[in-house]
Parts: C-alpha cells; structure tokens; sequence
C-alpha cells in the first residue's frame, strides 16, 4: 500500500505551490470516484485559476500599451485640446462633476491628457467634491449619495448554496444511482409479482437507505460550507489609515468611497484605483495584477496607483477614485473567487487510499455478482428450466446485482479525504478562537509536523509596547523618566531643539488629534517611543514639520536599518538627519555633540565611549537607536542620494521593550516536544542576546551569530554552524531566507518562520509554515504568510503547532476507524454472498435484507 501511495505523482503534490498540471494529473489518477462532485468540492478550481491567469497576462498587455502611449502623450500635452466630455446629469444631480467611467478610464488606462484636462489631481478632487487635506465629510447623506453614484469597494462574490445544493450534489454520487435503479425495479418487479405492500417492501427498505445518506451527506457538507463562509470573512478584514472630516482614522477597505484620502507605506496593498497626491520614494509591485515583476516609481509625473497592488518602498497619499467591481483587480477578484485552496499531502494521500480500496471493492463486487449468477443459472440448468424465465428470476438477478453494489458502496472509503477537510476545517475554527487565522489549509497539518521556528523578536516574544528609558546626548547618559525638566537642564538649549527637530522631522509617525480631541500618535512601535520621548520634553510636532520644507524621504527597510531625511530649513539651509541600528550611524559619524552643545571630531576616546554606553544598554535588553544629523550644501536636489557618511551624532536611545508574559514557558514547552526554537532580529546582538536568554532560547550549548558573519560563512562551516544556532542578530531578509533554506534543504528540517515586514516575503515563502504577524505585519507579508498570528505573540505560534499535531491524531483516530469498518464490511458482504450462493436459496430473504440495511 505505502509503496502505490508513494508513486510520484502523489509524492508530486507539495504542501505549498505544487503546479496546476501536478494537482490536475492526481486528480486524473482518482477520476473513478463515487462522486467527483462533492471529492473536490474544498479544492482549487484550477479552470478559474487559468481564467485569471489569462486576465493578468491581458492587464499586462493593456497596462504597457497605457504606460506607452501615456509617456508619447506627455511629451505633446501641452498641445491638446479639452475633450468633449460631458457630465451625465444624475452625477451633476448627486453634486458631482465627474462620473465613475471617466475616472475609471482615466486611472486604468494612464491617461496623462484626461487627467491634464480635469484638472490634474486637484481638479480631481474639487470634481468629487472632497479635499486633499480634510478628505471627505462623515455626513450620511453625501456619503449615501457618493456610494449610489460611484459604487462600494467590495467585489462580486458567488452566491451561497442552499441546503438543496448539497442534497442534489450527494445525490450525484454514482453508487447512490445505482441503488435508485434498483429500487425503482425492484419495486417494478415486486408490485407485479406480489401486490402492494408486501412487494414494496425491499424497494421501499433500499429508498428510505438512500435518503438517509443522503441527507446525513448534505447536512454535514453543509455545515462545512458555513465554516468555510465565516473563515474567508476574517481572511478579508483589511484596514487602512484614512483621513475624513480632517481626523485620522483606521477604515476597513470596504468602506473607502471615491473622494476618500488613503494614507499607504511600505507593504501595504493599495485598496482602491486612485491618484497620487503626495509622498516619497514610493515603488509599486504590481505583478499580482499584472505578472509583470519589473516594480513601478509612482509620483506626481506617474500618479496612478491600481487597487490590489503593494507598496514595495515609501509612504504617500493617495485619493481614491475607482473602487470595486470597475477596477480590474475587482474583476481579477471575481473570477478567483472560486479559486479553492491546494489540496493538502495528507488529501492526496488519502485520496490515494480512497482510490485504490474503491478498485479492491469493485473487484470483489464484480467477482461476487459472477458467482451469485453462476450458482443462479448452475441451478436452473440442474432443474432443466434454463429457457424459462419468470417474474421472480428477474427480481433474483436484481437482488444480486444489488449486493455487488452494496458492496461497492461499503467498500470504498468517500468519506476519507473528506476526513481531512472536516479535522482541518473544525482546527482552523478553533486556531481563529485561539488568535490564529490560517489562510491555507495545508498550514493546519505542516505545522504539527514543524521541528523548528525561527521567530522574530521585536513583537513577538516582546509585548512591542516601547518606550524609551534611558539616553546618551551630548557623551551624557542618564534615565529618561526623572521628568522632562530634570533631563533637559543637563543638555544645552540648542541641542534639545535639535534633537526634537531630529525625532520630528525624520519619522514615519505622526501625531494627530483624533475624534475625541485627545492626541494620538501613529506610527511603528519603535517610532512612537520616540515620538512621546519628543512630546515628554515639551516639543511640538506640527510646529517643528511646519517650520521645516521636507526636500526628500528615505522610509527605513530592514535591509538598510536606517532612515534618512532632507529639510530646507527656514533660513534657507539644508540640513540631512538619520536614525538607525546604533553602530550603523555610529560608523557613519564623523563628529560628535559634546556636553557643551559643541560640535568636535570624533576621536577614538568618544567612540568608544558611545559603543560602552551602546553595549551597556543593549545589555540591559534595549533596543538602541542613534540619532545624527549633516549639514548639507544648498544646491542638494531630491535627485540626489542621502548621503551615507559624514554625520554628527547627536546621541543615542534606549528603548525597552519587555518580554511578553508566557514566552518563556512556551519556549520550554517547544522544547520539551523536539521543536527548535531560534531567535531572528534585526536588533544589536548584546540586546538579542539579552532577551533570548531571559526567554530561554539561548541555552550554553547554541551560540549567537551577526548576519553579516554568517553570510560570509563557507557552506562547510554553515553545515557545523547551523544546527548551533540560536539567535541571529543584525540580520537582513536574505540572511533570514538563506538561513530557512538551508535548514528545509541541508538538514530535512520541518520549518515555520514569523515575519512582518515587506522584505520577509521571500523567507515566509520559502518556508514550510510561514507565519505573519496580524498587528504589525504589512499586507505583503500576510499574503505571503500560512498563518496569520492575530495578537502577534509566540505563545499563540505554539497553540497552533499543537492543533496541527491534534489534527495527525484526529486523522488517525479516524482513519483506523474507517478501515477497520469497510474491510470488516467488505469481508462479511462478500462471504455471506458467497455463502449464500452456495447454500443455495433458502436463506436468501434473510441475507437480502441485511445486504440492504448495510
């Protein structure tokens, strides 16, 4: 058996990514099913997914030939003549000067001239009636009006089945029909032959059979479907940050309306067709909507952004114009909408199982229906009536050809794949209770066989709730929460303003003032530490954005670990500033801010005076951040690179960031059940270090490595290093993604990986379980991701590797159960036939009945 289930074309099918001929070819292996219909109802629809494969290569097409001739139209724009467009007089009516076609011709086919001739993206927005800054009034009214005019950002899904559906499709089953042929002759043939109701009795008894699986069948497919409903709802909670009636707020996407300012940065999806309105350095990926890998610079020059594409670098803001089903990602959406998921290996297998015991039973049945008409014609030639056939020889003949198909229907095991779906579906249920949502059935099973997790830290075994406590300005440390007046007195006046100026021009944060008129900041955890350490020492943000012209962004990435911005400062200078992991900026430092607020060279003594204070803090488990700034010469363009070097440090910060409450106890447990847990930060490795061991991941065995001394190791010494490590610290994503790979392909090791950023995509793929953090990951990693961890914590990634263990178990359990029954089934069927026909007709009634009942 194991060596027909280990054929290649079962062993073909992945737990991840197997190709659509590899899912289609086992299918073909497992085409003679009872019933096809209700076997692959869970799976992939691989004809849909080539439909949608087909429209992307179309959008592909169309996109390059808008790019094109949007590019040759800018080139004569000032040329062009207004078009002839006109308002439809029911958006005229609603309040609006353009209608949902025009925008939608405009963003989708890059069209530079209509843009041009509206207005550009101001005009835009006095045409939708909304504004740039405040975006759009909450009142009702307008915002019904808006919705009836241009539509809602939700896709058109299929419609629900009906209980009835299920019924039809578990009538489908073959065995099922064929028993109902029966059925229905024998009924025929018993009327004839005895009257009613002696001779509807075994018609009657098979009828009331079929009913009963059929509607047990159907009840609980449709309960499977039900679950299935709500676990997709969750798949699609998607928010955003959106500003209306001038306040910040968090949206879910299916609420945004044209008109709607959206605020996007790195990894998140763009969630409706709309225009650029401001922001840096922003790079779209829009190979989802259209295949096409090359990443796309969007900008006032190209400012069209297409729902359903990521943001691969930057921030910016965009308004909305086309949402839903008149965008093509809304159509893409459509057509996937019954896409299924892959079948999983364990499906396969048993698929497999189910397909080979279905040949034994047909064989069996087969053989059995030969004997029992051998013994039937043997005694009739012995009788010398072999000419003469009556009533009740026909009803005999039935009645045997109704054991072989009783036998069939006993033998083959249908229920068993679907086994898997109902173990795998009621684990998914119970993981969204537990705070993970599985996107993809197969996590549910890999996961319980995972023999190592690489975790991040940041978030994960810490509670990501940051502040800053202690500090280094001007070679000065000291505790940071002795009150705001305390700490600036010991640091000159012209080095606090130029730290504030520092935390509050080169951020990723913001600080808004929400519906209730309370203060709120925005922004990464790490980000907002800084921000309240700002506020703590009295600084104002608006004041010091205002005051200062942002010339150009550079957003941090994990690959970079540093962030950088350009100001035009109010007396005309140009000013850079930086931030990042503390010895990157620390080695592109030249200078230093001494006690007395004075700029000096920073000489061997100061270095190693802030890398003692930088060590001492990550020590102590903080997370450091250095701060820097340059002055830069006036005629620097947005063109141009921030530079990398040459920098004056003003200081560094120590941000804590605990442990989460259980961590240690869950590493333990991990360990307890043969799974590997290894740390994968970004962070300084004393800070790794620090934390790993306060988790109980750093034991005196394992050791801690720095990315960029692992990257350089020979595959020799990576194959004695790997399976020591613990921690690995100051890594970039391809250390993390080198690190998986060679864990799956060198050592055969089961791995589930977390990651929240952008740039941890290709590792969250390459694993065997990819695991995105529901808090701080961005959409690009989620999509990447198995399993999406909803409260971010490691506690949680444990709760899961237990339900995937729970679901072998259950498997199991069921499996042993479901054999045992048909092959005890098959062998009573087939030896009390077989009995039967040798001891001839006398007890044939009897035996007939209990061929029915089973």
């Amino acid at each position: 058996m194991e060596k027909l289930l280990l054929d290649e074309n079962f062993v073909a099918v992945k737990a991840k990514h197997s190709p659509d001929e590899t899912l289609q070819r086992w299918r073909d292996l497992c085409g003679v099913v009872k019933n096809p219909k209700r076997r692959f109802r869970f799976t992939a629809n691989l004809s849909k997914r080539c439909e949608a494969a087909a429209m992307r290569r179309t959008n592909q097409e169309k996109l390059r030939v808008a790019v094109l001739v949007s590019k040759a139209a800018f080139q004569f724009i000032q040329g062009v003549q207004p078009s002839d467009y006109v308002v439809p007089q029911e958006v005229k009516a609603a309040g609006f000067s353009i209608c949902a076609d025009e925008l939608g011709s405009i963003v989708e086919g890059h069209d530079l001239k209509k843009l041009k001739f509206h207005g550009g993206v101001a005009g835009i927005a006095d045409k939708l009636s909304t504004s740039t800054n405040t975006g759009l009034t909450t009142d009702t009214d307008l915002l019904n009006r808006r919705q009836e005019t241009f539509g809602i950002n939700k896709f058109t899904e299929c419609e629900p089945k009906s209980f009835w559906v299920f019924v039809w499709e578990a009538l489908q089953d073959m065995t099922l029909m064929i028993l109902g042929v029966c059925a229905f002759v024998s009924l025929i043939v018993g009327l004839a032959m005895e009257g009613w109701p002696k001779g509807a009795h075994d018609g009657l008894g098979i009828v009331a059979s079929i009913l009963l699986v059929v509607f047990v069948t159907a009840t609980s497919d449709y309960r499977q479907s039900l679950q299935f409903k709500d676990l997709d709802k969750e798949k699609k909670k998607i928010s955003i940050q959106v500003t209306r009636s001038g306040y910040r707020q968090k949206m879910s996407i299916y609420d945004l309306l044209p008109g709607d300012i959206v605020f996007l940065s790195i990894g998140d999806q763009v969630p409706a067709d709309g225009l650029f309105v401001s922001g840096f350095s922003v790079v779209i990926d829009e190979s989802s909507l259209t295949g096409e890998s090359e990443p796309v610079m969007v900008n006032s020059q190209n400012p069209f952004l297409l729902s359903g594409t990521k943001v691969q670098d930057g921030s910016c803001k965009m308004i909305v114009t086309t949402v839903g089903m008149r965008t093509q990602w809304g159509k893409l959406m459509a057509t996937l909408s019954e896409g299924g998921d892959d079948e999983t290996p364990l499906q396969v297998k048993l698929n497999g199982v189910a397909t080979i015991i279905g040949k034994i039973g047909l064989f069996f049945a087969v053989v059995t229906f030969a004997v029992l008409v051998q013994k039937m014609f043997g005694r009739k030639l012995k009788e010398g009536t072999h000419w003469s056939w009556s009533g009740d020889d026909a009803l005999e003949m039935l009645e045997y050809f109704a054991i072989a198909v009783t036998i069939v229907v006993v033998a083959v095991p249908e229920g068993l794949p679907l086994a898997v779906t109902l173990s795998l579906a009621f684990a998914m249920k119970k993981m969204m209770n537990d705070k993970a949502l599985v996107r993809h059935l197969a996590a549910c099973e890999t996961m319980g066989s995972a023999t190592t997790i690489c975790s991040d830290k940041t978030g994960t075994l810490t509670t990501n709730h940051m502040t800053v406590v202690k500090s280094c300005i001007c070679m000065n440390a000291q505790e940071v929460n002795k009150g705001a007046a305390n700490f600036c007195s010991e640091i000159p006046d012209s080095t606090v303003k130029l730290l504030l100026n520092a935390i509050f021009t080169n951020t990723g944060g913001e600080v808004v003032i929400n519906k209730e008129g309370k203060r709120e900041i925005l922004g990464t955890p790490t980000e907002t530490a800084l921000l309240e350490f700002g506020l703590s020492l009295g600084g104002d943000f608006q004041g010091e954005r205002n005051a200062s012209k942002i010339i150009k962004v550079e957003p941090f990435n994990s690959e970079k670990k540093r962030m950088g911005v350009v100001l035009e400062l109010p007396d005309g200078g140009m000013r850079a500033y930086c931030k990042g992991a503390s010895e990157i900026i620390l080695a592109a430092c030249e200078k230093v801010v001494n006690s007395s607020g004075e700029v000096v060279p920073l000489d061997e003594a100061s270095m190693n005076h802030l890398k003692v204070k930088i060590e001492h803090f990550a020590n102590e488990a903080l997370r450091t951040l250095c701060l820097a700034y340059m002055e830069l010469d006036k005629g620097f363009s947005a063109d141009n690179p921030i530079p990398l070097s040459g920098y004056t440090c003003i200081g560094i910060v120590g941000i804590k960031d605990p442990v989460r409450p259980g961590v240690k106890e869950s590493v333990a447990l991990c360990r307890s059940a043969g799974v590997t847990v290894r740390m994968v930060t970004g962070d300084n490795i004393n800070t790794a270090k620090a934390i790993a061991r306060e988790c109980g991941i750093l034991t005196d065995e394992g050791i801690a490595i720095e990315g960029p001394v692992f990257r350089e190791k020979s595959l020799e010494e990576l194959h004695e290093l790997i399976p020591k490590i613990q921690v690995m610290a100051r890594s970039s994503p391809l250390d993390k993604h080198m690190m998986v790979k060679h864990l799956r392909t060198t050592f055969d090791e089961v791995v589930a990986v977390t990651g929240d950023g952008t740039n941890d995509a290709p590792a969250l793929h390459e694993a065997d379980i990819g695991l995105a953090m529901g808090i701080a990951g961005t959409e690009v990693a989620k999509e990447s991701a198995d399993v999406i961890i909803l409260d971010d914590n490691f506690s949680t990634i444990v709760t899961v590797a237990k339900w995937g263990r729970s679901v072998y178990v259950n498997i199991q359990k069921f499996v042993q159960f479901q054999l045992t029954v048909n092959v005890v089934a098959l062998i009573v069927n087939f030896s009390s036939a077989c009995a039967t026909a040798f001891v001839g007709q006398h007890d044939y009634g009897h035996f007939r009945s209990t061929s029915t009942s089973n």
